[in-house]
């Protein structure tokens, strides 16, 4: 029997989940998630430029895509038109999980290693060069499995630390693991 994974999260409505399959059409879903963030802003008092918001969706789902997670979500709170952090969870083999630099704790979905990290990038056209890229990581290592889950909250933003580390800290309590077993993978002893 081969397992087969599924990996779930649960994240506020600031957090905008980024079509990443490669049939999603990141076209239309700019144009309208770009309308829905629209009105929600304006609900909340703030007039933001569409076509900035759609072009920074645009761009936030292309740059996740080209590492293909499981799930990427982008932070956009109300009145503004880009977004100030970026939520990707993905798998890896955890021999490519470094050796924990801060702490371990146990989530619901089983070990993890955190890891609070600050690093100079290297600019990419969008973002410009040379930046301050601040990082709050999870591997996570579900029960049963031999995967890990990695969780990785990114920012630029200067000010950001103590809201994104918390934003971190609750989304990773929501994450889920289960293993399910496909009737395909079952073999049946031979009468």
């Amino acid at each position: 029997m081969n397992p087969v994974p599924h990996c779930g999260i649960s994240c506020p409505t600031t957090w905008v989940p980024l079509p990443i399959e490669p049939s999603d059409d990141v076209a239309s879903w700019s144009k309208s998630t770009a309308a829905e963030l629209w009105e929600r802003s304006k609900a909340a008092g703030y007039d933001l430029d569409r076509r900035t918001l759609r072009k920074d969706l645009r761009d936030w789902a292309k740059d996740s895509r080209g590492r293909e997670p499981f799930y990427a979500f982008a932070f956009y709170p109300d009145g503004l038109d880009t977004a100030l952090g970026l939520l990707e969870v993905d798998l890896i083999n955890p021999d490519e999980l470094a050796p924990p630099q801060i702490s371990r704790t146990d989530l619901p979905a089983g070990p993890a290693v955190r890891i609070r990290q600050n690093f100079v990038a290297e600019g990419s056209p969008r973002r410009g060069p040379g930046i301050l890229l601040q990082t709050v990581t999870y591997g996570i290592l579900p029960t049963g499995s031999e995967s890990a889950v990695v969780l990785l909250m990114s920012w630029t933003a200067p000010g950001l630390d103590e809201e994104m580390e918390a934003a971190a800290n609750r989304i990773v309590q929501t994450v889920t693991w289960t293993l399910e077993v496909s009737s395909d993978d079952v073999s049946l002893p031979s009468a």
